[in-house]
């Protein structure tokens, strides 16, 4: 496989879904900020429009992630985040997990602890927000602890996604991946050698699925 030709990474109905939920995300930690913030609030005004804004990006977030299901590719790479071997166990333990000596798949293990974490909180942040705005569903005790319960979830997840960030910063072929779907050879060898290794066994120039 050349490094001149490259490797395709990522279909455009999965990168579809990366902008769509991180567009949605972005505006729901931005508003939380706001709404969270009295000062800035103040600044701003308008708290219920804001409030709307919060709600309704929230109750959406899960919509891209439910479309990217009608694709083939998106559903395998589901799969393979949703499955850990014991070499991502030895990976999260190993100090040199970037050295080579363990072999990765098209996600290594970070990568997918992240993505767990992502989908659990989102699920914990959608229900308990629910219980806040619609203050008719439940009693007084339980949107009291949806409250709290609400406001770590979002802390952590805005942590998570700042962390995500950070790392995606630091890897400009991994973010080249995700913008234009595809990466070169070199750098999926050096990171996701068993990926590389599984496509050229297969010989199917990339993608799990061509659409």
């Amino acid at each position: 496989m050349s490094d001149l030709v490259g490797v395709d990474r990522f279909t455009p109905a999965e990168r579809f879904v990366h902008r769509s939920v991180a567009v949605l995300m972005g505006v729901c930690l931005v508003t939380a900020a706001i709404l969270y913030n009295g000062s800035i609030m103040l600044a701003i005004g308008h708290r219920h429009l804001v409030e709307l804004v919060h709600v309704w990006c929230g109750l959406a977030l899960p919509v891209p992630m439910l479309a990217g299901a009608l694709s083939a590719a998106y559903r395998t790479d589901v799969r393979r985040l949703n499955r850990f071997t014991p070499s991502d166990w030895r990976w999260l333990r190993s100090r040199q997990r970037r050295d080579g000596t363990i072999a990765v798949g098209k996600f290594n293990a970070g990568q997918k602890l992240n993505a767990h974490l992502v989908a659990g909180s989102t699920l914990v942040l959608l229900g308990t927000g629910a219980v806040m705005y619609w203050t008719g569903l439940v009693r007084l005790s339980w949107r009291s602890g949806a409250t709290f319960v609400h406001d770590w979830f979002a802390l952590g997840l805005g942590l998570l996604v700042i962390g995500h960030i950070v790392y995606a910063l630091k890897d400009p072929e991994a973010r080249r991946g995700m913008r234009e779907g595809r990466v070169s050879t070199r750098w999926a060898r050096a990171e996701h050698g068993a990926w590389v290794d599984e496509i050229d066994d297969a010989g199917s120039g990339g993608f799990e699925a061509r659409r």
